[in-house]
């Protein structure tokens, strides 16, 4: 007498069938993605090269000419700082229109 585990010796046998199946089924797919390796190719132009160079070069400078600052600092301390209204004004009116 065998005894199947409470299960249909049929069933028992088609589940192992299965099993087997897959089995064979993941090994030929790993094969296959072993045999295709696909490579992946990047091609940068010129003028991309350069747009990168000339970004990483703004990026270096600082945000605040400091020797700028303290130039206007000094003049304005000494009063000698000259605003020209017309000249803002044109400015802004520039940006707007």
């Amino acid at each position: 007498m065998k005894i199947y585990n409470n299960k249909n010796p049929q069933l028992q046998d088609l589940s192992q069938n299965v099993q087997r199946i897959n089995k064979i089924e993941s090994k030929d797919a790993s094969q296959t993605s072993k045999r295709i390796s696909p490579t992946d190719k990047v091609d940068i132009s010129n003028r991309a090269k350069e747009i990168a160079e000339l970004m990483s070069a703004i990026n270096q400078m600082p945000d605040i000419r400091s020797e700028k600052v303290a130039e206007i600092k000094k003049a304005i301390e000494d009063g000698t700082y000259v605003i020209d209204p017309k000249r803002i004004a044109e400015s802004i009116l520039r940006e707007v229109l």
